[in-house]
């Protein structure tokens, strides 16, 4: 995990990918839940069997917004900043799904800090999130994230 001792520190590495996220696998249980809490019931995230006969990966793909949903995950587990008590998601500017994940294959975030700006009592940071899987020639996800701090 990267550790961000200050706002200065944060602000030198504008321009450079900052982190990468562990690996987490995306199974169909997980699939299951988030299909059950968004009522995206396509059956080609949630019909095991209909995926393998019908779709050219063997089985059924996790959804998009799964993956973006990943997000503040991996920005947790891969980057922590002191004198923080509070981390905001803001909005996205640009988000992009350049291919699909297979279930049972794993994913992991990688960040680039595009932008840092003060805003009233604290920061806003704008980074490049790219959501790969392992193995994959293409990202599932490609977005570009606003998130503001609050010490």
């Amino acid at each position: 995990m990267l550790e961000i001792a200050s706002f200065a520190h944060l602000k030198e590495m504008i321009g450079r990918e900052v982190a990468v996220s562990d690996w987490l696998e995306i199974d169909q249980a997980r699939v299951d839940r988030f299909a059950e809490a968004t009522g995206d019931q396509q059956w080609i995230h949630v019909d095991v069997e209909r995926s393998r006969r019908e779709l050219p990966y063997g089985g059924t793909v996790a959804h998009g917004f799964l993956t973006l949903a990943l997000l503040p995950k991996f920005l947790a587990e891969s980057i922590s900043m002191s004198g923080v008590r509070m981390l905001v998601n803001y909005g996205l500017n640009r988000v992009r799904f350049p291919a699909v994940l297979p279930v049972g294959r794993k994913v992991r975030g990688r960040f680039k800090l595009l932008a840092v700006e003060d805003i009233a009592g604290g920061a806003q940071m704008e980074w490049e999130v790219t959501i790969e899987y392992e193995g994959g020639r293409k990202p599932v996800c490609v977005a570009e994230a606003i998130v503001r701090r609050y010490p």
